[in-house]
């Protein structure tokens, strides 16, 4: 990269570029022209300068979509750095900037489901692109996998509640990574009780087994994760329940309707134990 342009871009000082592209009106091209390259964007996405971010994307909008010898976009890079309004400002320009490929397929989406939510870009995220849910890694994960591995509840709740919206729902919630594993087998191996809660709530599959053919039980156990245990048994259990006080209520009515009450006295007697 020139040396001026460098200093220009570092600085964040528009009126330096500008100098240097009257100096050099071909400045800027090469860089379409290598496939992976840290562009003058990568570089005011790490320093935070804004306004010449802006002013290059207005320039050559194509660096947005560039990945550097990291394999990272300008808001992957925003992102990592904790630049909030750098990367709204991304977003405005082109929402779809959120499902930018990098390294093993990571989006902005992911990377921030892995960092965490505490600059609030998660909701501006879906909001701009609400399909970028959807989006897988190089490994077949989910934005939800990433958030359980990272124990990152908060973004786990927001995610499920956009999905709850979506026809795919169900697919995204049970998709399996290259192992076989749900999310549900990842928060029973990191042994997180609030993530298996939420996500038995919201009908993921107890029962899917992964490429050993376990399913979030088994994987509890071979962790000897105790609370992670009881909970995916007490899952289970309301099966037999149910089954047994339907089949009481229907002893009553067939009680009532042949009026055999000591019958129906010592038949409930035997359910009951």
């Amino acid at each position: 990269m020139d040396e001026n342009l460098r200093k220009a871009t570092r600085t964040g000082k528009v009126n330096e570029l500008y100098r240097v592209i009257q100096s050099n009106g071909n400045v800027l091209r090469h860089f379409d022209e290598v496939e992976f390259i840290e562009t003058p964007l990568h570089i005011a996405a790490e320093e935070g300068c804004i306004e010449f971010a802006m002013e290059m994307m207005n320039l050559k909008p194509s660096f947005a979509r560039k990945l550097n010898h990291q394999g990272l976009s300008p808001l992957h890079i925003a992102v990592r750095k904790g630049h909030k309004e750098m990367a709204l400002r991304f977003l405005e320009i082109d929402k779809h900037l959120v499902r930018v490929r990098g390294k093993k397929g990571k989006t902005p989406l992911h990377y921030l489901c892995k960092v965490g939510n505490q600059l609030g870009l998660l909701d501006p995220f879906l909001e701009a692109s609400p399909d970028c849910i959807q989006d897988v890694t190089t490994e077949n994960r989910t934005a939800l996998h990433i958030a359980i591995q990272n124990n990152r509840l908060d973004v786990l709740q927001l995610l499920i509640r956009t999905l709850k919206r979506k026809d795919y729902y169900w697919e995204v919630v049970n998709r399996k990574d290259k192992d076989g594993n749900t999310a549900l087998h990842i928060a029973a191996i990191h042994n997180q009780p609030k993530v298996l809660k939420l996500l038995l709530n919201c009908k993921a599959d107890k029962h899917a087994t992964n490429q050993v053919g376990l399913t979030a039980l088994g994987v509890a156990q071979q962790h000897n994760n105790r609370e992670n245990i009881a909970i995916l048994k007490d899952c289970f259990i309301p099966v037999a329940s149910n089954f047994k006080r339907k089949l009481e209520k229907q002893v009553v009515k067939i009680a009532s309707n042949c009026n055999l009450p000591s019958h129906f006295e010592s038949t409930r007697w035997r359910l009951a134990r």
